[in-house]
């Protein structure tokens, strides 16, 4: 008999947190076992999980205090890409059905979803690598992509995330680090001291929940930075 599949969610409020537990812990073949309360929150645990502990499913909320629920899956997609994240919302409005689509979800549900369809939705992302939507979702999805206004393009879609998580001085070392720069050299370059390109490239990787260089390169080319 194979293992359950690991799953987790995302939400800050503590009603839609028991109430969707309560759904997912209906199924044997389903182990509830990951909860955060923002992303700030999922992004802290996720770092200090091993590989075998990671949730394959994550159910992700938007509306979250200190980091959002699209920040969290672009950040997350680009740290942990075996991981499948689920939007659960209670919002269908057109921005937020695309910006969670680009910044990388797997899927997108509205949080009235049955027992049944969650347990549906996690079969089919992790059996047939699908991308299942509420109905009315996938309608409102259809008639975006049926206007002939709507920019998919990778450039215009780009979450903006920079802005909101770092300030323009991280921004500019964070900059010069995935260029290759060491704390020396970028602090001649911006005429500061070593050791406060050392403290800001500490918030940096604390912000950006990073732990190295590498997954600083590789968060900020699979994100469009560079």
């Amino acid at each position: 008999m194979s293992k359950p599949a690991r799953i987790g969610l995302v939400d800050d409020k503590a009603v839609n947190r028991t109430s969707i537990a309560d759904k997912i812990k209906q199924f044997e073949d389903l182990d509830f076992c990951f909860t955060a309360i923002n992303g700030n929150d999922c992004l802290e645990q996720l770092k200090g999980l091993p590989f075998e502990k990671l949730p394959q499913v994550v159910f992700m909320d938007l509306e979250m205090p200190e980091l959002d629920g699209v920040q969290t899956i672009s950040i997350a997609r680009s740290l942990y890409p075996d991981i499948s994240f689920i939007v659960l919302t209670v919002f269908d409005d057109d921005d937020k059905i695309f910006e969670a689509i680009r910044a990388g979800a797997h899927g997108y549900l509205l949080k009235d979803e049955s027992a049944v369809g969650l347990h549906n939705a996690i079969t089919n992302v992790l059996e047939n690598g699908g991308a299942p939507m509420s109905p009315a979702i996938a309608r409102k999805a259809l008639q975006l992509l049926s206007r002939s206004d709507v920019n998919l393009s990778s450039k215009s879609a780009e979450p903006v995330i920079l802005d909101t998580l770092l300030t323009e001085r991280e921004k500019e070392i964070l900059l010069h680090t995935i260029n290759g720069y060491d704390a020396k050299r970028i602090a001649g370059i911006l005429d500061i001291s070593v050791l406060t390109i050392r403290k800001h490239i500490a918030n940096i990787y604390q912000k950006l929940h990073v732990n190295s260089k590498a997954q600083i390169i590789n968060l900020a080319h699979k994100n469009n930075w560079v």
